[in-house]
């Protein structure tokens, strides 16, 4: 599984349709950004990305994580985000108490 590589430029439906098609066939994706503009597509692709999958019953959760990347021996920090299928709860929701 490749990593899917954000770029400020970067289009987010083409981002998010990416992300999509990689949770539907390996039950994961790894999103990485560098800079502010880059985070920012990333997050409305993946806000994008959620909405596609939800039409096909599939809720998923993003972990972000910060990780080191060398870019022309500069070692930069990007943002990673680690998007995965959720796991249903197994326990029903608590009704909260009726009041009086």
């Amino acid at each position: 599984m490749d990593m899917i590589k954000v770029s400020a430029n970067s289009r987010t439906s083409a981002v998010a349709g990416a992300i999509a098609g990689v949770i539907r066939e390996h039950k994961r994706a790894e999103v990485q950004a560098i800079g502010a503009g880059a985070v920012n597509q990333a997050v409305k692709a993946l806000v994008l990305a959620s909405s596609y999958l939800r039409n096909d019953g599939i809720y998923v959760v993003c972990m972000p994580e910060f990780v080191d990347v060398e870019i022309e021996d500069k070692v930069r920090t990007a943002i990673k985000l680690v998007v995965e299928p959720r796991v249903p709860d197994p326990t029903p929701p608590v009704a909260p108490p009726a009041t009086p």
